[in-house]
């Protein structure tokens, strides 16, 4: 069956400014590369819209968006040292809300198998309160839960390996045993939450896991976190339907962060996430993008991904993997991980 494709030049729109690491730019080098690799043919488009109030307020306080769409109004700025809002950003931003939540009612609705949301903003800081983090409204987020209230589904599991820890995303379901939440990211690094320990609390105990990694992993550690903690707690969860939060930014070429991967590292990480995706969900699985700022690495790793749900082997990228250099010890905290959630 064939993968679902959201995009819309509207994404462009959300104008952040020539020097800030989330720019239009990013999504156009994954356009044009998909392009000129004849990949982009092969996707489905989906047709979107925006997101309503309703839908933000899923999630979302209303006073949220409400603010947003002043500030926008008035021409916008910095809501934070990170964060920018440009005249068309409240715009932008439900479209890209809407953008998930099509995907996710054609993955539903079996229009397509699966799909790749290239939407901008990024989502997964936004908190139920507050836009953080490049981040205006949580689209992944907000798609879970529509899943869950609207679409009658009893488990959705988000699996998060942008390189920050989406906070937002977290917080938005801790006490919530209807979602698994799982993140790998570098840890300490923005935000500062995504300890091991933050597990969920109350009936959601247990369904939040975060793998904080120490900086340089690359794909060997991530594979193993992947075959050794996310395989068991997904096949033991066994969600209706797995949605991705894609950050590219853990690529070793990416310059805000520390860690190692590769394309061919995300190829792995996303193998191993369709495999699931076929054994437990019927193959119901939709990749969103969040981070990811060398432009070329963004491009080949969103390619990778592309690839496996359209079933291609892996096309060898230009960067190749990263330059040999001691791993760090991780053989304790996955211990500690495995301990903490009933793996070992």
């Amino acid at each position: 069956m064939s993968v679902g494709l959201v995009y819309d030049p509207l994404y462009l729109e959300h104008d952040t400014g020539a020097q800030h690491p989330e720019r239009p730019e990013r999504l156009g080098a994954i356009v044009s590369h998909l392009k000129e690799q004849g990949l982009w043919e092969e996707l489905t488009p989906i047709a979107i819209d925006d997101a309503t109030l309703d839908d933000l307020n899923l999630i979302h306080i209303p006073e949220l968006a409400e603010a947003i769409q002043r500030f926008a109004a008035t021409g916008g700025g910095y809501i934070d040292p990170d964060t920018v809002v440009s005249p068309r950003s409240y715009e932008v931003a439900l479209r890209a809300a809407g953008g998930c939540l099509r995907a996710v009612d054609a993955v539903l609705d079996g229009q397509v198998s699966s799909a790749f949301c290239l939407v901008r903003p990024p989502g997964h800081h936004a908190t139920p309160n507050r836009a953080m983090g490049f981040c205006i409204f949580n689209n992944v987020a907000i798609a879970a839960q529509h899943a869950l209230a609207r679409r009658s589904l009893n488990r959705v599991a988000i699996i998060d390996f942008d390189v920050h820890h989406g906070n937002g995303t977290q917080d938005a379901f801790y006490d919530d045993p209807s979602v698994l939440y799982f993140s790998t990211h570098q840890y300490p690094f923005y935000p500062g939450t995504g300890h091991w320990e933050e597990s969920g609390t109350g009936e959601g105990a247990g369904t939040n896991v975060n793998v904080p990694l120490p900086a340089s992993c690359g794909d060997a550690e991530y594979k193993r976190v992947f075959e050794e903690i996310l395989v068991p707690v997904i096949r033991r969860y066994r969600p209706d339907l797995i949605l991705v939060s894609a950050g590219f930014d853990a690529h070793f070429a990416d310059p805000l962060a520390q860690m190692r991967l590769s394309a061919a590292g995300y190829y792995d990480l996303a193998e191993t996430i369709k495999s699931l995706a076929d054994e437990l969900c019927g193959g119901r699985v939709v990749f969103a993008l969040e981070g990811g700022y060398d432009l070329t690495a963004i491009a080949w790793s969103a390619q990778a991904c592309v690839d496996v749900l359209l079933g291609n082997d892996f096309a060898a990228d230009p960067l190749g993997r990263a330059p040999a250099r001691p791993a760090p010890d991780i053989e304790g905290l996955l211990a500690a991980i495995k301990q903490a959630n009933g793996l070992a």
